[in-house]
């Protein structure tokens, strides 16, 4: 038997995919009840049975199914732009549906690395050390051919360290050999050192004491001493003071292409909008209100659809003459319902936004500490 061209509320959706043209909740039976009902209160919506409407049960079915359809799509939407600052980082195999995401500090904690590699501190970059032989008196040397024999030859580098400093001024502490005659007596007297031997005598004294004397013999270094310091340029680098013999010297750099590298960590990770997984609620999560919506846009879907089967023919012919269709009207008023329900819909959500929520408790604490200001306050007599 041929189907009919028009609806006649005999049909009804069971499941089969093929009814749909997704099938994305065909396995629901929420979904499959609800598909019924909102097909019968649209084709009543839209005059039957004291008109025809010239749309079959399929059609319905497949305009209740976009609705629910792009109901999960403008609420993934939201939520992808809400906490995609949170999520990227995290793994693309992660559905985030129906989830709470807590925020974190793993964005801060990103941009922070990036100032401890440059502070030396942390960071996540690898920082790699090589050595070169200082020679007697020779003060300048060539980084490009005396690091180019290890493993980063043919790549730039930074150089963060080199290490050519005087011995710590602890221990000089108590040098035996800080000299002798009226200069030196005075400066053991300064220290209270007068009565002792500085290499074999210790005298109990404060913290700040030792710090203060390390601080005194560095300043000392700095002012009497040709002070330990390099100078770096265009990748020659100059020793100060002049080496007195042979030895090695360390440094300390990093490439500058892992320092640069925009792709550290997880290559497959949640990186921008479209790979932020969001997938298709289940129909029997969603609240009343939500369905209620998925409801009235597959109305205005149906008026759409209906409007465009009438307007093939703009009017029939009658014996007393001819019948104009409303085909025009209906598509109007469809597209016009359409664009209400997303622009109220997504008003919606952005009201409840993280920011707007925040905004929302602060005023509102606000208004109660306004509130409580204006209770009088009792009186205490003692």
């Amino acid at each position: 038997m041929a189907t009919s061209s028009y609806y006649d509320g005999t049909e009804l959706f069971v499941g089969a995919y093929q009814e749909v043209p997704i099938g994305t909740y065909s396995s629901e039976i929420d979904f499959r009840n609800d598909c019924n009902n909102a097909t019968l209160w649209c084709a009543r919506r839209l005059g039957y049975p004291m008109v025809d409407i010239e749309l079959q049960s399929l059609q319905f079915w497949a305009c209740f199914e976009e609705a629910t359809l792009e109901y999960t799509a403008q609420v993934n939407r939201f939520n992808i732009r809400e906490n995609l600052l949170i999520a990227k980082g995290s793994s693309t195999g992660s559905d985030f549906s129906h989830k709470h995401l807590t925020p974190n500090l793993g964005s801060i904690i990103g941009i922070s690395k990036q100032y401890g590699t440059e502070a030396g501190v942390g960071g996540d970059v690898t920082f790699y050390s090589a050595s070169i032989d200082l020679v007697k008196d020779k003060q300048t040397y060539d980084l490009d051919s005396l690091i180019g024999i290890n493993s980063s030859a043919g790549k730039d580098i930074e150089v963060r360290r080199v290490f050519y400093e005087s011995s710590p001024a602890m221990t000089r502490f108590f040098d035996p050999h800080i000299g002798s005659g009226l200069g030196s007596q005075q400066m053991l007297n300064s220290m209270g050192w007068g009565n002792y031997s500085p290499a074999i005598n210790y005298l109990m004294m404060p913290m700040y004491d030792d710090i203060l004397r390390v601080q005194a013999i560095e300043f000392n270094d700095m002012v009497r001493k040709s002070a330990y310091s390099f100078e770096l340029v265009n990748n020659q680098l100059s020793i100060f003071p002049r080496p007195t013999a042979d030895s090695k010297l360390w440094l300390q750099y990093l490439r500058t292409e892992d320092r640069d590298n925009l792709l550290l960590g997880d290559k497959t990770a949640v990186s921008d909008y479209s790979n932020m997984q969001y997938s298709n609620f289940k129909y029997a999560n969603i609240n009343d209100p939500g369905k209620q919506w998925i409801r009235k846009y597959t109305l205005a879907l149906c008026k759409e659809l209906l409007g465009i089967v009438r307007g093939k023919y703009p009017s029939i012919p009658t014996p007393g003459g001819e019948t104009s269709l409303d085909g025009d009207t209906l598509r109007s008023e469809g597209a016009a319902e359409k664009d209400v329900l997303i622009e109220q819909l997504r008003e919606d959500l952005e009201q409840s936004s993280r920011r707007n929520m925040m905004e929302r408790n602060s005023e509102e604490a606000q208004f109660q500490q306004d509130t409580i200001n204006k209770i009088p306050l009792n009186i205490y007599i003692g």
